[in-house]
Protein backbone atom coordinates (compact mmCIF):
# COMPACT_ATOMS: atom_id res chain seq x y z
CA UNK A 1 0.00 0.00 0.00
CA UNK A 2 1.46 3.16 -1.09
CA UNK A 3 1.60 5.81 1.77
CA UNK A 4 1.89 9.62 1.32
CA UNK A 5 3.24 11.91 4.13
CA UNK A 6 3.15 15.59 4.01
CA UNK A 7 5.35 18.02 6.29
CA UNK A 8 6.27 21.87 6.04
CA UNK A 9 3.05 23.93 6.58
CA UNK A 10 3.03 26.68 8.94
CA UNK A 11 2.18 30.28 9.67
CA UNK A 12 4.32 33.01 7.53
CA UNK A 13 3.81 36.69 6.63
CA UNK A 14 2.39 37.70 3.27
CA UNK A 15 5.77 37.72 1.25
CA UNK A 16 7.28 34.68 3.07
CA UNK A 17 8.36 31.90 1.91
CA UNK A 18 7.27 28.18 3.00
CA UNK A 19 8.56 24.47 1.56
CA UNK A 20 6.31 21.30 1.61
CA UNK A 21 7.58 17.84 1.50
CA UNK A 22 5.54 14.90 0.16
CA UNK A 23 7.82 11.62 1.24
CA UNK A 24 6.32 8.38 -0.74
CA UNK A 25 6.82 5.25 1.20
CA UNK A 26 6.16 2.01 -0.09
CA UNK A 27 6.15 3.15 -3.56
CA UNK A 28 7.97 4.59 -6.19
CA UNK A 29 8.31 8.20 -7.66
CA UNK A 30 7.62 6.36 -11.36
CA UNK A 31 4.51 7.80 -11.23
CA UNK A 32 2.64 11.52 -11.29
CA UNK A 33 2.88 13.34 -8.04
CA UNK A 34 0.84 16.25 -7.27
CA UNK A 35 0.00 19.02 -5.16
CA UNK A 36 -3.16 20.45 -4.26
CA UNK A 37 -4.86 22.48 -1.85
CA UNK A 38 -8.39 23.38 -0.66
CA UNK A 39 -9.49 26.13 1.14
CA UNK A 40 -12.65 26.49 3.60
CA UNK A 41 -15.63 26.76 1.57
CA UNK A 42 -13.71 26.22 -1.44
CA UNK A 43 -13.11 23.51 -3.60
CA UNK A 44 -9.96 20.98 -4.00
CA UNK A 45 -7.67 22.89 -6.92
CA UNK A 46 -4.86 21.48 -8.38
CA UNK A 47 -1.90 23.61 -7.17
CA UNK A 48 1.26 21.95 -9.11
CA UNK A 49 2.34 18.37 -10.74
CA UNK A 50 5.87 16.66 -11.52
CA UNK A 51 5.72 13.05 -13.50
CA UNK A 52 8.30 10.61 -12.93
CA UNK A 53 10.76 12.34 -15.51
CA UNK A 54 10.40 15.59 -13.51
CA UNK A 55 9.36 17.01 -16.68
CA UNK A 56 7.05 18.52 -18.10
CA UNK A 57 5.86 20.51 -14.31
CA UNK A 58 2.57 22.03 -14.19
CA UNK A 59 1.76 24.45 -12.37
CA UNK A 60 -1.67 26.21 -12.22
CA UNK A 61 -2.05 29.90 -13.04
CA UNK A 62 -2.53 30.76 -9.66
CA UNK A 63 1.05 30.25 -8.52
CA UNK A 64 3.25 30.42 -11.72
CA UNK A 65 5.85 31.98 -10.90
CA UNK A 66 5.78 31.72 -7.45
CA UNK A 67 5.56 28.21 -6.77
CA UNK A 68 7.94 25.60 -8.02
CA UNK A 69 7.15 21.43 -7.62
CA UNK A 70 10.50 19.60 -7.72
CA UNK A 71 11.58 15.71 -7.13
CA UNK A 72 14.74 13.81 -5.44
CA UNK A 73 13.87 10.42 -6.73
CA UNK A 74 16.85 9.28 -4.48
CA UNK A 75 14.49 10.12 -1.38
CA UNK A 76 11.57 9.23 -2.62
CA UNK A 77 10.40 13.03 -1.98
CA UNK A 78 8.65 16.10 -3.85
CA UNK A 79 8.70 18.73 -2.83
CA UNK A 80 6.68 22.33 -3.08
CA UNK A 81 8.65 25.37 -2.68
CA UNK A 82 6.47 28.23 -2.48
CA UNK A 83 6.99 32.12 -2.63
CA UNK A 84 5.85 35.35 -2.30
CA UNK A 85 2.90 34.06 0.11
CA UNK A 86 -0.34 36.19 -0.20
CA UNK A 87 -3.37 35.52 2.16
CA UNK A 88 -4.96 33.58 -0.69
CA UNK A 89 -2.74 31.03 -0.44
CA UNK A 90 -4.21 30.08 2.55
CA UNK A 91 -5.16 26.38 2.33
CA UNK A 92 -4.74 22.48 3.22
CA UNK A 93 -2.11 21.53 1.00
CA UNK A 94 -2.30 17.95 -0.45
CA UNK A 95 0.32 15.66 -2.05
CA UNK A 96 -1.10 13.13 -4.18
CA UNK A 97 0.23 10.42 -5.72
CA UNK A 98 -1.31 8.95 -9.27
CA UNK A 99 -1.28 5.19 -10.21
CA UNK A 100 0.95 5.98 -13.24
CA UNK A 101 3.44 8.79 -14.76
CA UNK A 102 0.09 9.05 -16.93
CA UNK A 103 -1.88 10.79 -14.27
CA UNK A 104 -0.05 13.98 -15.39
CA UNK A 105 -0.84 15.93 -19.13
CA UNK A 106 -3.49 17.96 -19.75
CA UNK A 107 -5.42 16.63 -16.81
CA UNK A 108 -3.23 16.75 -14.10
CA UNK A 109 -5.13 19.14 -11.84
CA UNK A 110 -8.22 16.71 -11.74
CA UNK A 111 -8.00 15.34 -8.03
CA UNK A 112 -10.11 12.29 -9.59
CA UNK A 113 -7.25 11.06 -11.30
CA UNK A 114 -4.88 10.22 -8.60
CA UNK A 115 -4.91 7.53 -6.64
CA UNK A 116 -2.89 8.07 -2.84
CA UNK A 117 -3.38 11.46 -0.77
CA UNK A 118 -1.58 12.07 2.51
CA UNK A 119 -3.16 13.63 5.36
CA UNK A 120 -2.50 17.43 4.20
CA UNK A 121 -0.64 19.97 5.92
CA UNK A 122 -2.20 23.54 6.83
CA UNK A 123 -0.48 26.63 5.28
CA UNK A 124 -1.55 29.89 6.64
CA UNK A 125 -0.90 33.47 5.01
CA UNK A 126 -1.30 36.78 7.18
CA UNK A 127 -1.35 39.85 6.02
Amino acid sequence: QVQVVESGGGSVQAGGSLRLSCMLSRGTLRRCMGWFRQAPGKEREGVAAVPSGGSPLYHADSVKGRFTVTQDNALNTVYLEMNALVPEDTAMYYCAAGPSFATCGGYWYRSDRYSYWGQGTQVTVSS
